[in-house]
């Protein structure tokens, strides 16, 4: 299964953004483990702080199933939700703090209705939470 993780922005800095919240692994290391932890799927990965960007890469369609991390946008983007209710494919909202014990804006999320589920508050193990759940 081709799977494409996509997070949004400000995601690039992780492993140094506010380590008490995000962690202190970069997105690259996490994705060496998981290609070594699922080696049946082929991973991708791309990030952007532009909405476009990231409605643009959706729409790629070269993948089997999507794991998606819009960062702030999760809470404003009717344009990246529009965008997921047109994939027809598997996808999981991901969100590293459990957006639920943030501050009131981050507690809602206009994206989550348009993807079939959403983990929230496992830290960089959402990511790999959310492969598991693709394997079933």
């Amino acid at each position: 299964m081709k799977i494409l993780i996509l997070n949004g922005p400000n995601l690039n800095l992780l492993g140094t953004r506010e380590p008490e919240i995000y962690g202190n692994v970069s997105m690259e290391n996490l994705l060496e483990s998981l290609k070594v932890a699922f080696p049946q799927h082929e991973i991708q990965y791309y990030q952007s702080n532009l909405e476009g960007e990231i409605i643009n890469r959706m729409q790629e369609d070269d993948f089997d199933a999507l794991i998606v991390n819009p960062g702030a946008f999760t809470h404003y983007s009717y344009a990246i939700a529009d965008c997921l209710k047109n994939i027809s494919k598997p996808k999981i909202e991901v969100h590293i703090s459990n957006i639920y014990k943030r501050e009131e804006f981050r507690q809602k999320s206009v994206t989550a209705a348009n993807t079939d589920g959403v983990l929230s508050g496992f830290g960089l193990s959402g990511y790999k939470l959310a492969i598991q759940s693709l394997d079933f």
